[in-house]
Parts: C-alpha cells; sequence; structure tokens
C-alpha cells in the first residue's frame, strides 16, 4: 500500500482516538487543553483528505505542511495533558506513539513530494 493511502487511513483512526480521548478528559471535567488537542488532532486527517484534491504539486505540499503542524500541536497538548496528569500513563503511552508515527510519514511524504 502506498504512503497516502497509509496516511490517511492512520490519520482517520487517529481522530477518532482522539474523539475517544477527549470525552475521557471531559469526564475528568478538563474542557481547555482537550478541546484543544480534539481541533489540531481531527485537523490533520482532515487537511490530509483536503491534499488528496490538490489543485498541483505545491497546493499538496502546503496542505499536508498544514497536516504536519497540526500533528505537531497536537503532540504539545498530548504532552501537556500528561505532565499536568490528566491523561494516565496508559493514555499517554497509547497515543504517543501515534502521533510521532503520523509526524514521521508526513514530514517523508513532504520531503520526498519536494524533490
Amino acid at each position: 500500500m502506498e504512503k497516502k493511502n497509509i496516511i490517511k487511513e492512520k490519520s482517520f483512526a487517529f481522530a477518532i482516538e482522539i474523539v475517544f480521548l477527549y470525552k475521557v478528559l471531559a469526564e475528568k471535567k478538563e474542557f481547555v487543553l482537550s478541546r484543544q488537542m480534539l481541533r489540531s488532532g481531527t485537523s490533520i486527517g482532515a487537511n490530509i483528505r483536503e491534499a488528496e484534491h490538490a489543485q498541483s504539486k505545491a497546493d499538496f505540499i502546503h496542505k499536508l505542511s498544514i497536516s504536519l503542524k497540526e500533528a505537531n500541536e497536537t503532540e504539545y497538548w498530548i504532552d501537556l495533558l500528561f505532565e499536568t496528569k490528566y491523561l494516565t500513563e496508559i493514555e499517554f503511552q497509547n497515543i504517543k506513539p501515534k502521533i510521532i508515527e503520523l509526524l514521521k510519514l508526513l514530514t517523508s511524504i513532504i520531503n520526498t513530494s519536494k524533490k
């Protein structure tokens, strides 16, 4: 399977996990940080979907670059939620490798596309 399909599938699965994690955090009465994580975490896949129908190679790279920025921001919120004890060790260890994987995939696709 090519990277474009892998990133599309992984980003959608990640968005689902982010929504479920947001629900867990809402039960803990944490709304501010988790809402930021929800917004950026679901935006990754949305921008990847937009990139599928980019008007040019430059537009494709631009949209994936936005996804990369959103992924980086999502990692920040995940780290912050963990360090402030809103995420348990198990929740953190479950989600952290997935955002790192998306960051690596996006970086790889963007760098390959620029060549």
